[in-house]
């Protein structure tokens, strides 16, 4: 597995934890939308796409199964995160 693509849009808005949204291409044929990019207590993280419960609790729709996959999710999203960041 190979990610082929990411874009980022950032997002500005005064006192939200959230930076920005990530879109993710696996091998130019599956596609992740709506992954946000937060900020933690101990730096930037990722949070999958999820949905409400019937429960009122939320649950990934999609997301890593194994810690070697979230790395290279977050690296990859990162890297264009900065590079978004640079730009401005």
């Amino acid at each position: 597995m190979k990610i082929t693509s990411v874009s980022v849009r950032k997002i500005e808005k005064e006192g939200s934890r959230m930076k920005g949204i990530a879109s993710v291409l696996i091998d130019d044929s599956f596609a992740i939308h709506d992954i946000r990019i937060i900020e933690g207590d101990n730096g930037l993280f990722i949070a999958m796409p999820s949905r409400k419960t019937a429960t009122g609790d939320y649950r990934d729709i999609a997301h890593p199964i194994n810690p070697d996959v979230r790395k290279m999710f977050e690296e990859a999203i990162f890297a264009e995160y900065n590079k978004a960041e640079d730009a401005e």
